[in-house]
């Protein structure tokens, strides 16, 4: 035997010591997580509740365990990774919006004798504090100064907030009452503003039952909104059982619930109907230096038959998708999960609706082998308790992800959440996790982890979940 014949059995030997430590490691983590699983379902938590679990060795795809893996689940906002993914593939990382500034009639002596139009094209960071560039005061100031280069310093016509490219329908159907006159519930327009977001600032009462104060709302204007407040206090450490609830297209919504006692400045964030509206109204204010338009709407109406502007004088352009994508897979933000939507259904067909971006999303992925039962999806956020996916649907989104491009983008705007990359879900009854992890030994692992019907304290749940994710490392 020479020299090179005996380094080459030596190395058959190392692989097949590999292949079978290798193995043998997986198979007890099979048996572990096997373990785990059996015990969850003897726990009284998930007696009338379903479990789903599916872990496959991310570089192979080798099947490590699968619980429920076709079983379609509600995923709450797990489901962003499919957003999120199709988003990156269909638009591209340094996609970006554009919302434009444009007149029509003419300028005399400083005077438009025509109106202003706030272009939108979905640009759900307008105004938002997420990044510098958006911020809402560097983006009035940006506006401003374009208008008055325009040599306009009084209007004699409107400020039109035009968010007519992406329909009528902000809300997702499928999302519940409870949810849309509050901060994470806030729809999707062509034109947004402010996240969609405001503030009510609340004093409460010192004894248990007694009414709340609306102190002040931030911003100040909120036109439109008309609320009925009957909150009462509570008692000390209650915390936040404060609900907004205010239908889409409508002006009266009502304040219910309750905030702990001796409160002086308890802060609830509501959805705003129409985050445009507020826009035009502020631009209308600064430009005649004037209170807010009282009684007439019209100059802030999307839905009528506007000619477009003769002329375009500025271009706000937003963070490309990537920074985008930081924000919506961090902080779980639904407001740009449902953006994103819209944009993929623009994009591809034309048709700004929810309907159109999740047909687009759902025919993507079946071109890639997933089943379209096994994405029932109607939103793009989660939010909806309607949505039903599979886990193993998720993880072979998850899969495909690792192997494009954008990966190292997609990786990276994961949270990390008890020492492992994934993306949570929460919604009333529903635990879900879907994400990476690479074990001491090295072996990486791809999984996707949903509970739904659990009974008692979500925390509880969370901590069980956790305990048997923590297998895996």
């Amino acid at each position: 035997m020479n020299y090179f014949s005996a380094i080459l059995i030596i190395m058959r030997l190392a692989f097949i010591f590999l292949f079978f430590i290798t193995n043998s490691y997986a198979q007890t983590v099979s048996q572990k997580l096997d373990v785990a699983i059996n015990k969850l379902q003897t726990d009284s938590q998930f007696r009338h509740g379903t479990i789903s679990l599916y872990v496959v060795e991310s570089k192979s795809g080798k099947i490590i365990f699968d619980k429920n893996s076709q079983t379609g689940l509600a995923p709450a906002s797990c489901q962003k990774v499919i957003t999120a993914a199709t988003a990156f593939e269909l638009l591209g990382k340094e996609y970006a919006y554009k919302t434009q500034l444009g007149y029509d009639g003419k300028i005399d002596s400083g005077i438009l004798k025509g109106n202003i139009y706030i272009m939108g094209s979905g640009d759900p960071t307008l105004g938002s504090w997420r990044y510098s560039s958006t911020k809402e005061n560097v983006v009035l100031a940006n506006f401003s100064k374009a208008i008055k280069s325009q040599k306009i310093q009084q209007i004699k016509g409107s400020v039109l907030g035009d968010d007519r490219l992406w329909g009528t329908q902000r809300i997702p159907d499928g999302w519940i009452w409870q949810d849309i006159g509050n901060y994470y519930g806030a729809g999707a327009s062509a034109l947004n503003w402010r996240e969609n977001q405001y503030d009510l600032i609340l004093k409460s009462g010192n004894n248990f039952g007694d009414a709340v104060q609306i102190k002040i709302t931030r911003p100040k204007f909120l036109p439109g909104i008309h609320l009925i407040n009957e909150l009462t206090s509570a008692e000390k450490g209650s915390g936040d059982n404060a609900y907004i609830y205010l239908a889409p297209d409508t002006d009266v919504g009502f304040v219910r619930g309750t905030i702990p006692v001796n409160e002086d400045s308890f802060v609830i964030t509501g959805s705003m109907p129409d985050g445009g509206k507020l826009l035009a109204a502020t631009i209308y204010q600064n430009i005649s230096r004037g209170s807010y338009p009282d009684n007439n709407v019209n100059y802030l109406k999307a839905k009528a038959k506007w000619n477009q502007p003769g002329t375009i004088f500025y271009t706000h352009t937003s963070p490309p998708l990537d920074s985008i994508m930081y924000w919506f897979l961090k902080k779980s933000i639904n407001l740009y999960g449902e953006a994103l939507v819209k944009t993929i259904g623009y994009e591809k067909t034309k048709d700004g609706s929810t309907g159109a971006g999740v047909k687009v999303i759902r025919d993507f992925w079946q071109q890639k082998g997933l089943e379209k039962s096994s994405l029932k999806i109607i939103d793009g956020s989660g939010l909806s308790p309607a949505n039903r996916i599979t886990t193993n649907a998720l993880v072979s989104v998850m899969q495909y992800a690792k192997d494009q491009s954008w990966f190292p983008s997609f990786y990276y705007d994961l949270p990390e959440i008890n020492g492992i990359k994934m993306k949570d879900g929460y919604i009333n009854g529903v635990r879900s996790y879907t994400g990476y992890i690479k074990c001491k030994e090295g072996i990486e692992y791809t999984f996707s982890f949903i509970v739904n019907n659990f009974d008692g304290s979500a925390a509880a749940v969370r901590e069980k979940m956790w305990k048997v994710l923590d297998i895996l490392k």
